[in-house]
């Protein structure tokens, strides 16, 4: 299997969206936050994604050449359009903005709307972070999860992911599907031929399955079983009611090129580390706490670790997927 460097598999992924009706800038940013999440472990997010975002900007369900707009109708407060393009760049924009706001304001917020899959929900937060911010990032996603004791999707499987910085070490990063898991996993076992772990997810006559394709056609189990879809009421009403996206289902698939842009939603939220006097210092204290006992790791750190490895040692990316790449 070859081992391609983090910047090889960028210029790799990055042309091949080119070729299919994306923008240069638009092309690097995607190509970078699908590399990026391949080099952290999460292949469910990571370049098998690739020919299916291509195949929708071939087909004009992702404009690949938007550029997301943003308006302020309050003083902390930005409204995103996405523009019916990769979310990626409107969050990217968010991010650039936001800290500076948060600083004057102690709190800022974004509201994406005509936007598409977020990825790595963690991601987005963790750059805040690195900006000295607290972060909390709220997205919907097309109809896959039903509310409890239903039997029709209404919930997408909906990140959520904070974020909180730590002097002089990388930021502690929560990020989380209120699915038990995200649907790509189901997607990455489909791809690969192999089953399911029972407990993932129902059938279409809400039956529990081991079946990739039975689960893809049914419903995802939340987490936390009632917890979870009512985790993704509050999701689905941050991302998509406030910022006026379309709720889970109203949207289209994230995983074909079928039907028109799915329109989903993000909030994110930056609030200032001294906003309140305290400092990083104190807010790490917790940390260092939780590492200090035998076997206990702070969420995100194994994704760092495996991302630093990923920089040091490049990608094991396979042949098929490699040329299947290649051919787009």
């Amino acid at each position: 299997m070859p081992v391609l460097s983090l910047q090889k598999s960028e210029e790799l992924a990055a042309a091949a969206l080119c070729r299919c009706r994306t923008s240069e800038a638009n092309a690097a940013v995607v190509a970078n936050a699908l590399v990026t999440a391949e080099a952290e472990g999460l292949v469910s997010h990571g370049l098998l994604r690739l020919p299916i975002y291509a195949g929708q900007t071939r087909n004009g369900k992702i404009d690949g050449c938007a550029v997301p707009e943003v308006s302020f109708p309050r003083a902390a407060l930005a409204a995103v359009d996405a523009k019916n393009g990769f979310a990626y760049p409107a969050l990217n924009l968010a991010a650039q903005f936001l800290p500076r706001i948060a600083r004057e304001y102690g709190i800022a917020a974004a509201g994406i709307r005509r936007s598409h899959h977020c990825g790595v929900a963690g991601h987005h937060v963790r750059r805040l972070a690195e900006s000295g911010m607290l972060a909390i990032l709220f997205a919907n996603a097309p109809a896959a999860m039903a509310p409890w004791g239903g039997n029709r999707a209404v919930f997408g499987t909906d990140p959520v992911a904070f974020a909180c910085p730590q002097p002089g070490r990388d930021p502690i990063v929560v990020d989380l599907s209120l699915s038990k898991v995200a649907r790509g996993s189901i997607l990455s076992a489909k791809r690969k031929g192999v089953p399911i772990p029972e407990g993932w997810a129902l059938d279409p006559e809400g039956r529990p399955t081991t079946d990739p394709d039975a689960a893809m056609a049914g419903t995802m189990v939340p987490l936390g079983d009632a917890k979870g879809t009512a985790l993704a009421l509050m999701a689905e009403l941050l991302a998509a009611g406030l910022t006026g996206a379309n709720y889970a289902w109203e949207a289209s698939s994230f995983l074909d090129a079928e039907g028109p842009p799915p329109g989903t939603g993000q909030l994110i939220i930056a609030i200032d580390s001294g906003a309140f006097g305290a400092s990083t210092a104190h807010l790490a204290k917790i940390a260092q706490e939780i590492e200090e006992q035998p076997g206990a790791r702070l969420p995100g750190a194994r994704r760092s670790e495996a991302l630093k490895r990923a920089g040091r040692e490049g990608l094991l990316v396979s042949d098929v997927l490699i040329a299947e790449i290649q051919a787009l």
